[in-house]
């Protein structure tokens, strides 16, 4: 399995070619404050040729959720107001807070009201308040929303979308998240390895373009994926043919670490933690590492 030469589906995943360097931002988890922290610091470390790509869970359970999403925008404005800057050059991945918001403003289209309150339940278990109080709503209103039916709660999830909308670029910014990331650097020899990067996982027994939710659930997954794999020749080589996996959350929150193939900047932002950067070569090698 090698990486992709184009994305099964362009919309889904971001081609980071050429890429001269890559800033990967872990798990903001709503953490504002840390944010503009690190990027005060990254505002004179990314050059042009570089690219920037936050990896999911922007969202979530910390203090400042919308106050995050405006900080993500600003920054992004400041980068490409840059001469030589495409707006291809700085990406947000989905991640399983954003995947849960998603799925919330479906809620309309739930089996039932059984289903709708057991899907809010568990999302409201996995952090999705702290969003929903971004925007106004409250887990109680959800919850009454989704023991009626489909029309009320259309009406509720119409309700949520417009508090989404009047933050400006919001819903600009949460319509384009991509699925996962990957550079595929050229060397002399040829094409070298590249390196993917995702929000927590992968599964490590599907092809590329077949991980589904993979990407945000799959955190064992990941583990699996970072031991690499046994080639015919009996060398033990990257999953999909990548040099480097990187991720940007694990529910240990213990980053930035490196295991086999695989590297996890999450070191706990939104949960008392610090908030993570790493800038990497297109050939997976780490350049530098930021904390805030």
């Amino acid at each position: 399995m090698t990486p992709p030469d184009a994305a099964p589906a362009p919309d889904r995943f971001a081609r980071l070619a050429p890429a001269r360097r890559v800033w990967a931002v872990a798990a903001v988890r709503g953490e504002r404050a840390r944010l503009s922290a690190l990027h005060a610091a990254l505002e004179t470390r990314v050059w042009l040729g570089d690219r920037l790509v936050y990896l999911g869970n922007v969202l979530g359970v910390g203090p400042d959720v919308a106050g995050t999403l405006d900080e993500i925008l600003l920054f992004r404005r400041a980068v490409l107001a840059r001469p030589g800057f495409e707006p291809e050059d700085v990406v947000l991945l989905r991640g399983a807070q954003e995947e849960m918001l998603h799925r919330l403003l479906r809620l309309q289209y739930a089996p039932g009201p059984a289903t709708a309150v057991e899907a809010v339940r568990w999302m409201a278990d996995h952090g999705i308040g702290a969003t929903l109080a971004a925007y106004g709503a409250t887990v109680a209103e959800g919850l009454r929303a989704a023991g009626q039916g489909a029309v009320e709660r259309a009406r509720w999830t119409a309700g949520l979308m417009g508090s989404i909308r009047a933050r400006p670029g919001h819903e600009n910014l949460l319509t384009t998240l991509k699925r996962a990331a990957f550079t595929v650097p050229h060397d002399l020899a040829g094409e070298a390895p590249g390196v993917l990067f995702v929000a927590a996982g992968l599964n490590p027994d599907r092809p590329f373009d077949a991980q589904g939710d993979s990407f945000w659930w799959d955190d064992p997954g990941f583990e699996r994926a970072a031991s690499g794999v046994i080639g015919e020749d009996g060398e033990r080589r990257g999953w999909g043919g990548f040099a480097r996996l990187v991720r940007g959350f694990c529910r240990r929150a213990d980053g930035p670490v490196e295991h086999g193939f695989g590297v996890t900047l999450d070191a706990g932002c939104g949960l008392g933690g610090r908030l993570v950067a790493a800038c990497f070569a297109p050939t997976g090698e780490i350049l530098e590492i930021l904390e805030a």
